[in-house]
């Protein structure tokens, strides 16, 4: 009764895994980073108590060998760069959830070291 118990616990896990891996399939591109919408005021010099605003003004951030780069980017990048670290994200969170079940898979599918029993008598 404990093989079809673990057969079938497997089948269940091997499906979720198996989701999880056509998950990863559907993702585009990916990318680390996070982007940064910015937007300056500054004084008008012929209107002094008057501000002026410039922007907004996008900005891509993220760490390459050590050192923090920054790229800007133009409104029409903004959408197709978050959707890349947004699938980077989703990339992460799933790997995470698959090493998971990879261990339960493996522990469900093959036999362990048998313990022993210690008898206490002298």
């Amino acid at each position: 009764m404990e093989t079809q118990k673990n057969s079938s616990e497997l089948r269940k896990l091997q499906a979720t895994y198996d989701r999880l891996r056509k998950r990863l399939a559907r993702l585009g591109p990916i990318l680390v980073g996070t982007i940064t919408e910015r937007t300056i005021l500054r004084e008008e010099p012929d209107r002094p108590g008057e501000n002026k605003s410039y922007g907004p003004y996008y900005q891509w951030t993220f760490k390459e060998a050590g050192k923090t780069v920054t790229v800007n980017l133009s409104a029409t990048q903004v959408n197709h760069f978050q959707k890349a670290i947004d699938n980077h994200r989703t990339l992460e969170t799933t790997v995470d959830e698959m090493r998971g079940l990879s261990r339960r898979i493996l522990d469900a599918a093959t036999e362990g070291v048998k313990r022993r029993n210690i008898s206490k008598s002298k």
